[in-house]
């Protein structure tokens, strides 16, 4: 379908999926802006676009709703491979895609209708060195450091899952509230110490491998879930040796669940689904060119 688009969320974090090779105009930062618009576009927390690749079966490319172009993103991941069997551009349920931060596995797990209804991403291995975020601090790992943001003094533990996160943990029997997090995202999404931005975590442990999360996503603001953020969270949780490995990570709009292997390769699971699929009106497409 010319100018078609294929909407899918995992736990409300919702991306539109398109094909640039069939789409009437170039994708770009405006047009990306655009379609995410949620009164005048489609409306979305990303957009994600297939892409060539070489070494892997399929490539994507991962826009933020600001029309900034992301390196990873676990629900997208899982989004894209509901969309890639759903659509016929593949029938079978394990296959590589190359993405800006390199190449993952994704498995597709099939319900009672035959429908891609879970999916399980292996995301490569997790790095808390200051140049994988990057981060201008000199540490050989941003594990508990100390930072002032918004006038708080806070510490975070920073993790590239291949893309940059600053996960803080709640002192004592604290719950963050919304309020915290609205107040802390942006301030620490923009730091002077992450040059290319970052996301942003606030969490607790919440039992026996348990944890719970807010998320600041980078060019997005605060969303219900984030599947690279409760990779992040978790293996913050086991670096520090607050809980042991598998790890359910519970946000706003629901449980994921993270694998932390001994060398912090990290696997995700968790749930996708299909909102709608349609096509693109010729007046939006003059507003997006």
């Amino acid at each position: 379908m010319r100018n078609g688009f294929f909407k899918g969320h995992g736990l409300g974090n919702d991306y539109l999926v398109v094909d640039p090779e069939e789409l009437d105009f170039e994708l770009t930062p405006k047009a990306v802006r655009g379609l995410c618009d949620r009164h005048r576009g489609v409306g979305a927390d990303g957009v994600l676009a297939l892409a060539p690749s070489r070494g892997a079966d399929f490539g994507l490319r991962v826009y933020n709703p600001d029309g900034s172009e992301a390196e990873r993103s676990g629900n997208g991941l899982r989004i894209f491979g509901r969309y890639l069997f759903a659509t016929g551009r593949t029938r079978r349920t394990r296959f590589r895609v190359a993405t800006r931060a390199g190449p993952v596995a994704i498995s597709l797990h099939l319900d009672r209708r035959g429908e891609a209804s879970r999916a399980t991403v292996e995301m490569g291995s997790a790095s808390f060195a200051p140049r994988a975020l990057p981060c201008t601090l000199r540490r050989t790992e941003l594990v508990d450091i100390p930072l002032t943001a918004a006038r708080h003094k806070l510490r975070f533990t920073g993790v590239s899952v291949g893309n940059p996160h600053c996960v803080v943990f709640a002192a004592g029997r604290r719950k963050w509230r919304r309020e915290d997090l609205l107040e802390l995202g942006p301030a620490l999404e923009r730091h002077r110490v992450f040059p290319r931005r970052t996301n942003v975590q606030l969490a607790r442990v919440a039992g026996p491998g348990a944890l719970e999360i807010l998320v600041w996503e980078r060019g997005a603001g605060e969303t219900a879930a984030s599947g690279t953020s409760a990779c992040a969270a978790a293996c913050a949780a086991v670096r520090r040796g607050l809980l042991k490995s598998p790890v359910r990570v519970r946000a706003p709009g629901g449980l994921l669940r993270v694998a932390v292997g001994p060398g912090f390769e990290v696997t995700l699971d968790g749930p996708v689904a299909e909102v709608a699929r349609g096509r693109l009106v010729a007046s939006l497409i003059r507003d997006l060119a």
